[in-house]
């Protein structure tokens, strides 16, 4: 049991099962959630959108809230996350939030007009439990991702400021970036507008407000806390990094172990065990009946994600009739991308029996695909962490994937000399070419047909500990870090 006195305010825009568009999401919900198992008094804030409002019991805790520059005053809820014991205060705004489509985009993929409104008015309120007693008074305000940004650019300019703030990455290539008028809008100082400030190209960038002003920077993996630091990674920030590397931390970020369980798994009719993996093939069999795959012993690949270039989507288009043609098959489940999209509808169309693609996102069918999956495949470009290949060895799946970011933390290449010391849990390749991952694809089609060492990486995988609880201690021991300066 941790300083039950150490108030701790998450603030976010999405938290599962509220609300998700990535990972963003379940570190939300799985991090605030083991931090309070340890006795540290964590408290979400997140914007008022219809499908938050809808699921959670939610009682009035605050009226008429003042945030300039909106007109209306902005009510505070309070309730319970479902399925956990964190307490969440809802901002309800409805002409901010409350709209049909996405948290950051409408139902055409267009992103909503006034989003540094609506994520500058989330920082706005943010800020106001930093400057005094608003209802809970946190001594930490924790942010994350560029819809959080402005939080320590307000309080950094607010003489009543009494809360340290810490600014974690989630993803570098979304920066929320937006008109120099921001400024005005928001009240900030002119002079905040400047290369030593939030001024970004011209523009103004809600992220760089949050590396450039918050206490400590965190980010979700220790090689990507190191790639975010060089021009290929940083996305225009490498030099503030750069600067500030010596208050950035790399945690790697865990998982939902309960969620997350073949033992007992809700999602999957055939549960299994580190014991009992062989169990495992009965999921594969029943999924390829339910997506209408051919029956086959042959490895089944599976691949959710979002269809995006950073996921090295387009590496793998190129090679996948070469990867049917040595017997396996795929299976598919994300969106994103439009032409992505409709290049793996085509190929799927071309080998209807071996390739099934699932536009969209279905968390029952990404608990399916895990669990019946042999390989699981994740070339990025760039990862920084990423949860699904620790899914995937949680679930005796072997994951495939590019050497960066979290994935090179965690997935151990299946090397003779890792084999032999019974330390490999996947494979993984260099360079972000599609013959690298083709070559990289078949060494594990070649090792899959090898019974006693294929089992051995799954059980290896299997065995390694990636719950919250470790994951949660790291990041209270940044926190107590950063309450000493």
């Amino acid at each position: 049991m941790k300083d039950s006195k150490l108030p701790v305010l998450f603030v976010t825009s999405e938290a599962y099962p509220l609300i998700k568009t990535g990972g963003l999401a379940d570190v939300s919900a799985a991090l605030p959630n083991a931090l309070r198992k340890m006795g540290i008094d964590v408290r979400l804030l997140l914007p008022g959108y219809p499908v938050v409002l809808e699921q959670l019991s939610l009682i009035e805790v605050h009226e008429n809230i003042r945030v300039f520059p909106l007109q209306e005053p902005v009510r505070l809820l309070a309730g319970i996350m479902p399925d956990s014991i964190t307490p969440v205060y809802v901002v309800e705004c409805p002409a901010l939030y409350e709209r049909k489509g996405g948290p950051y985009q409408d139902s055409n993929g267009k992103s909503w007009y006034d989003n540094p409104l609506r994520f500058g008015i989330l920082s706005k309120i943010a800020a106001k439990f930093g400057q005094h007693h608003f209802l809970f008074k946190p001594q930490i305000i924790h942010c994350n991702d560029w819809q959080t940004g402005l939080v320590p650019a307000f309080l950094n300019f607010d003489s009543k400021r009494q809360a340290k703030t810490l600014m974690s990455i989630h993803n570098m290539a979304y920066q929320g970036v937006f008109g120099p008028e921001i400024i005005a809008l928001f009240g900030l100082p002119p002079e905040s507008f400047q290369m030593s400030g939030l001024e970004y190209y011209g523009q103004v960038s809600f992220l760089k407000a949050g590396l450039y002003y918050s206490d400590w920077i965190s980010t979700v993996s220790p090689t990507y806390a190191k790639e975010i630091q060089t021009p290929e990674y940083g996305c225009g920030l490498e030099g503030l990094l750069t600067q500030r590397q010596n208050k950035l931390s790399g945690i790697l970020n865990g998982i939902d172990t309960i969620a997350w369980n073949p033992e007992s798994d809700p999602n999957i009719k055939n549960h299994y065990s580190i014991k009992k993996v062989v169990n495992k093939k009965r999921n594969t069999q029943a999924l390829r009946t339910q997506l209408n795959l051919a029956p086959t012993t042959a490895p089944l690949l599976g691949i959710i994600t979002r269809l995006a270039e950073q996921k090295g989507i387009d590496l793998l288009i190129p090679i996948i009739s070469e990867i049917i043609k040595s017997g396996a098959q795929i299976v598919i489940l994300g969106s994103g991308d439009k032409g992505l999209e409709s290049s793996l509808e085509n190929l799927a169309k071309t080998y209807p029996k071996q390739m099934s693609v699932n536009i969209g996102y279905d968390e029952k069918l990404a608990h399916q695909i895990e669990a019946a999956a042999d390989m699981f495949l994740m070339p990025s470009k760039f990862e920084p962490c990423g949860l699904n290949q620790i899914y995937s060895m949680r679930y005796g799946t072997i994951p495939i994937v590019r050497r960066t970011g979290g994935l090179a933390d965690t997935v151990i290449d299946a090397t003779l000399e890792n084999i032999k010391n019974k330390t490999a849990t996947g494979f993984v390749f260099d360079k972000a070419s599609s013959d690298e991952l083709l070559l990289c694809i078949q060494r594990a089609l070649k090792l899959f047909h090898d019974d006693k060492k294929w089992t051995g990486l799954q059980v290896n995988g299997m065995s390694r500990d990636f719950s919250w609880h470790k994951r949660a201690e790291e990041y209270y021991s940044l926190y107590q870090n950063l309450l000493k300066f």
